[in-house]
């Protein structure tokens, strides 16, 4: 998730007309910018939420 968000924040700042203060230039460039704008925050939250689990289940794997 995470990375879709990237990916498609790097492809809208390369590939697809950039973006200005007023938002992007083109219409794919606009799908672009909703869809990084939706998957970087969920992503990150997401990240963490699992990197937090996994070291908890290797905390509680040692301590057996």
């Amino acid at each position: 998730m995470l990375g879709a968000g990237v990916l498609s924040g790097l492809l809208l700042v390369t590939v697809l007309g950039g973006f200005t203060h007023t938002g992007a230039s083109t219409n794919t460039g606009w799908f672009a910018l909703i869809v990084a704008l939706m998957c970087i925050p969920f992503g990150g939250m997401l990240l963490t939420l699992g990197i937090g689990k996994w070291l908890r289940n290797r905390r509680l794997r040692q301590s057996r």
